[in-house]
């Protein structure tokens, strides 16, 4: 059973361009030679790291979304983690997400939408009719000398 998985990994920032494109065809290859298929491969650029991983501050982020098998997923991440230019990695299934994201759209869908129901014109006071009147002094204050 194919499900789709969120893929983000960071590599060393000391790689070159050329080597990081290379690095990350060679990924995306093991997924379709393995019966997968990538839907979307996002390059996030160099990015500062919120701690110091291998003696590293920063690297370069990737994020590929992935439809493939659990098994297929599983060697994509052995291939990550033995993957000497890959400094840290997760996974994240979200295809259970995207049903139930999925389900909530459908039920506001049937919904009727307040904002489309026509509105009852409602009285509108003229403001000339609240100039005429003047101000009320409150109780406990006093009143100002003229």
């Amino acid at each position: 059973m194919n499900r789709t998985y969120e893929v983000m990994y960071i590599v060393r920032p000391d790689v070159e361009e050329a080597d990081l494109d290379k690095l990350i065809e060679g990924f995306e290859k093991n997924v379709t030679d393995g019966g997968g298929e990538v839907k979307s491969t996002e390059k996030m650029g160099r990015r500062r790291l919120a701690y110091t991983v291998r003696k590293f501050n920063d690297g370069f982020y990737v994020l590929m979304t992935v439809i493939a098998a659990g098994s297929l997923m599983g060697e994509i991440e052995r291939r990550l983690r033995v993957s000497e230019q890959v400094i840290k990695f997760i996974t994240v299934r979200i295809d259970e997400e995207e049903k139930r994201l999925a389900k909530v759209k459908a039920i506001r869908d049937t919904k009727v939408k307040r904002s489309t129901l026509p509105v009852a014109a409602a009285p509108v006071e003229s403001a000339e009719a609240h100039a005429h009147v003047a101000p009320e002094a409150h109780p406990t204050e006093p009143a100002a000398a003229v």
